[in-house]
Order: C-alpha cells, then sequence, then structure tokens
C-alpha cells in the first residue's frame, strides 16, 4: 500500500509542559530565616526633559532652554527593601509534566501519530535528558532573578522535590554555556522523570544578597488602553505584594537554545519558533535559512529529513514550551 503523503494540520497545538507559577518578593536578611512581603508602593518625582528633541528646538538656545526648564512631573511604582533587610527571597513553584507526544488539538490523525512516533523515538534515545540538565542548570544558576540578580554579593537557590532538597550557589554555575556540572544531576532527573513518566512539582527559592533598602525589580506591567491617568511605571503585585510573571519566569528556565545559528557572542537565547530576543530586536532563527522551527519540523516531518541532534533538542523544547502551530 503506498505511503501516504502527510501534511500540516490546520490545527495543532500543545499545551506547555513546564508550569512556573507566579513568584512572590520577600524581604530579610542573609544570616536570618525571617521573611516579610515587599509590598509595592509609590512615589511621584520632579525629574527633567532628557529625551531626543527635534533638530529645530535642540539647536535653537531659546526654545531648548524652554523645553528644559518644563518639570517632567511622574508618579511610579516602586519596590525595595527595607532599612534592615539585605536580601531579596524570590519564591514559586514548578511543575512538570509529562506525555509530550499528545498533542493538546490536531485535526489529522495520520499525521498526530507520526509525529507521536518521532517525539516516542527521541525519547527512548535521549529520554529528554539533556533538556533537564539545562533546565535544572537555569534553576541552580538563579537566571530568573533576572535583574535581581545582578551585582548581588550572594545568590543561592534552593530547590525541594520528591522528599528531596538541593542547595546551590549561583556563582557556581554558568549563565553562557551548559557545562557538564554534575551537582545539578539529582534535581535534573526529577525533571527528566517528570518529563518522561508522570509529573512532578518542585518548589524554588531564591536568596540574593542586594544590600539594606536597595530597590527590587518586580515585572513590570503593560497597560492597554487608556485608564494611566499620570503613572508612568505600573509594577507586578499580587494583594499588594511584589512579584514577578509566570511568563518571566518560565522565558528565563527555557533560555536553552545554544543551537541557534547567530553569531559567537550571544550566548543561549529562549527557545521561541524565530529564535526571537526582542531587548536585541533580532531573530536568530531565520527562515530563510531553514533553522526556524516551522522549517525544522516540517523537515522533518512532510520531507522525512531528520535534523541533526541538537536540532531535534530544540524541536523538542519547543513542544515542551507549547504553543499553536498548525498551518
Amino acid at each position: 500500500m503506498a505511503k501516504t503523503t502527510l501534511k500540516t494540520p490546520s490545527v495543532l497545538a500543545f499545551e506547555a509542559k513546564l508550569l512556573p507559577s507566579d513568584a512572590l518578593m520577600f524581604a530579610g536578611n542573609w544570616e536570618k530565616n525571617e521573611w516579610a512581603p515587599i509590598i509595592v508602593g509609590e512615589k511621584a518625582v520632579r525629574g527633567t526633559i532628557s529625551n531626543r528633541l527635534k533638530a529645530a528646538m535642540a539647536n535653537d538656545p531659546a526654545k531648548l532652554d524652554a523645553e528644559v526648564s518644563k518639570a517632567n512631573l511622574q508618579t511610579v511604582d516602586i519596590a525595595a527593601l527595607d532599612h534592615q533587610s539585605d536580601t531579596l527571597k524570590l519564591q514559586f513553584t514548578l511543575r512538570v509534566l509529562s506525555e509530550l507526544h499528545v498533542p493538546s488539538t490536531c485535526n489529522s490523525p495520520e499525521y498526530q501519530q507520526a509525529l507521536a512516533e518521532k517525539i516516542q523515538a527521541y525519547q527512548q534515545e535521549d529520554g529528554f535528558a539533556e533538556l533537564a540538565k539545562r533546565y535544572a542548570q537555569n534553576i541552580a544558576n538563579g537566571r530568573f532573578l533576572w535583574r535581581n540578580r545582578v551585582g548581588a554579593e550572594k545568590v543561592m537557590v534552593k530547590a525541594s522535590a520528591e522528599g528531596k532538597a538541593f542547595t546551590f550557589d549561583c556563582h557556581d554555575f554558568s549563565l553562557r554555556n551548559f557545562d557538564d556540572n554534575s551537582s545539578v544531576n539529582e534535581l535534573a532527573d526529577i525533571i527528566q522523570k517528570g518529563l518522561t513518566e508522570g509529573h512532578a512539582l518542585i518548589k524554588i527559592e531564591a536568596f540574593s544578597q542586594l544590600g539594606e533598602a536597595q530597590s527590587v525589580y518586580p515585572s513590570q506591567e503593560l497597560v492597554m488602553g487608556g485608564g494611566k491617568g499620570d503613572k508612568s511605571k505600573f509594577l507586578y503585585q499580587l494583594n499588594g505584594q511584589a512579584a514577578m510573571h509566570s511568563q518571566k519566569i518560565g522565558n528565563a528556565l527555557r533560555t536553552i537554545d545554544t543551537w541557534h545559528p547567530a553569531v559567537e557572542g550571544v550566548g543561549p537565547i529562549a527557545v521561541e519558533p524565530y529564535g526571537s530576543v526582542t531587548n536585541r530586536g533580532a531573530a536568530y532563527r531565520q527562515p530563510k535559512e531553514s533553522t526556524d522551527f516551522y522549517k525544522l519540523l516540517d523537515n522533518w516531518m512532510i520531507k522525512d529529513k531528520a535534523p541533526e541532534k541538537d536540532q531535534q533538542h530544540y524541536i523538542m523544547a519547543m513542544l515542551i514550551r507549547g504553543g499553536v502551530f498548525g498551518e
């Protein structure tokens, strides 16, 4: 019987298999285990006009003097340690789910079966070991702290799951590469087991010694449309407590793509269909180079051209990320 020619389904979607919660922020001291919620506050500031001006105004001294003499009045949200606290504590949980080979939606049974066979073959050969190790290292290095990690005297992560507890000195781990580091192996095993056998729930606490009364950096809210009033900066909060979005935590955990074709110096980027890094204004996986997720997946599924092992890791990480991938 002739082999059925596969076509990309019009409807294909995968649910995320790494599910971080929102992260709450607390203030305390490195030497003590006493923590209080960091409450988001407000302050009004009188700033200066510092934006780039049009040439006609910038080159006219009288107009420039008139413009910069105006007060730049702003109200902003603020979050900081109190004057008796020197350490930020960030706390969240991470669920890891299995059955990656089962999409949440697919309207082509033939395609679904073929894709499931490829995912299961990958799982049998690799067991998600490489991906689990990288996710574990991004927990151990505290990448999810983002700006709250920069310049800290000490940074430590505690993780617990399945009755086991792990403590990591974040400065022992690189943010630039994923060299073998045996100290994350046990945590990686738990993540791997969650991806392959059932599920795992990991509790994560990070500690960053920033200094007394230093600012901390929760997620910043995007306010759509009107209703902003005079406030120019909104910080994410849960019942008044400073917090970070689960999406921001998830982006850090999946910053494992070192298989992209970008120039040296870029380092790992978050797993995204086009390798997009918004703060650099760049997409490092270009369709014209056939390195984006859709071209790689179609070549594998439709043309039966198996990608290199590194790109298979990337494809599986994309499916773990989840999303809508149909035609």
